[in-house]
């Protein structure tokens, strides 16, 4: 494959302004960032500046940060990290600058973002991936990491299996960013998903805290219930799990801190705000529907939180 020259960050957050300044701090590429707000304007004045686990205030001055797609140059390697309910808007306006050679990653929630990008634009090669990392933006121009390593776990598209993934590692090596290379990476995907979607259905429900759902034996089994039913889907999918994914999911809660909140529940907590609860709930139900897996307890609680 060509040689990449131009990456661009849709969604210059918490994540995406993350991997951005790792990117920027190689001073290997050009970098341009889509964000938008008070955000977006600290950036263009000041440049992003990076709090990792390692190094605090780190000036990441990116090559372009915009608010449009117009104004950037053609991606070689597109990253995506934008919310769920933003994915298909974005997805429409970079289909004008994106061609055949075009690489996107999405480091989205969910399992679905695959098949949602290669739908509006089946010529570009979509990775698809999965991240662990917990940053946010701390005030505008500032992301901040609080935990997770920042590993990448991505895989092949399975309509490009000639794709050669040299120059993608190449670009993780140069940034320093852990990445694990999958030729399958779905199963990586929906163990992530088993463990996100249940706690966020989980914690918009009931309104409780990670600490306080696991306190709780009903709402520890509304999580294991929901993920024993995320599984079942994968299954039919043709995607197998580990036999303990969702105790493993379980444990894993245990080691956030006591009044961690999920981000959809956040979300719900300001009336109107988009949220990610299609992406969790509408998915789950969906897809059951379509394969005949019985996804009644995500059914309850979903409607539960959609009709209040």
């Amino acid at each position: 494959m060509s040689k990449i020259k131009d990456i661009a960050v849709i969604g210059a957050g918490g994540v995406g302004g993350f991997f951005a300044g790792k990117i920027i701090n190689s001073r290997k590429y050009r970098v341009s960032l889509i964000a938008r707000g008070e955000h977006l304007r600290a950036i263009q004045n000041d440049g992003l500046i990076l709090n990792t686990a390692e190094k605090r205030e780190i000036i990441c001055k990116p090559y372009i940060a915009t608010d449009s797609f117009d104004k950037i140059p053609a991606p070689d390697l597109a990253f995506i990290t934008v919310k769920g309910y933003d994915l298909e808007g974005v997805t429409r306006l970079m289909s004008k600058t994106l061609s055949e050679t075009s690489i996107l990653l999405p480091l989205l929630n969910g399992v679905d973002i695959y098949e949602r990008i290669k739908r509006l634009i089946p010529w570009v090669t979509v990775l698809p991936g999965c991240v662990y990392v917990s940053s946010h933006i701390e005030k505008p121009g500032v992301v901040t990491q609080t935990g997770g390593k920042g590993m990448i776990i991505l895989g092949k598209d399975p309509k490009k299996k000639e794709f050669d993934p040299t120059e993608i590692k190449r670009v993780f090596q140069d940034a320093r960013i852990p990445y694990q290379w999958e030729e399958n990476p779905f199963p990586a995907i929906w163990t992530k998903f088993v463990f996100i979607a249940s706690f966020a259905l989980v914690s918009a429900y009931s309104g409780k805290t990670i600490g306080e759902i696991l306190e709780e034996k009903g709402l520890n089994q509304l999580v294991y219930s929901i993920g024993s039913e995320i599984v079942e889907i994968a299954k039919k999918k043709g995607i197998m799990l580990k036999d303990n994914v969702v105790k493993e999911a379980i444990i894993k809660a245990h080691s956030f801190p006591y009044d961690t909140k999920t981000s959809y529940q956040r979300d719900l907590e300001t009336p109107g705000k988009p949220n990610e609860g299609e992406l969790f709930g509408g998915t789950i139900i969906r897809m059951g529907k379509e394969l005949g897996v019985n996804v009644s307890t995500t059914e309850k609680i979903y409607t539960t939180i959609l009709n209040r």
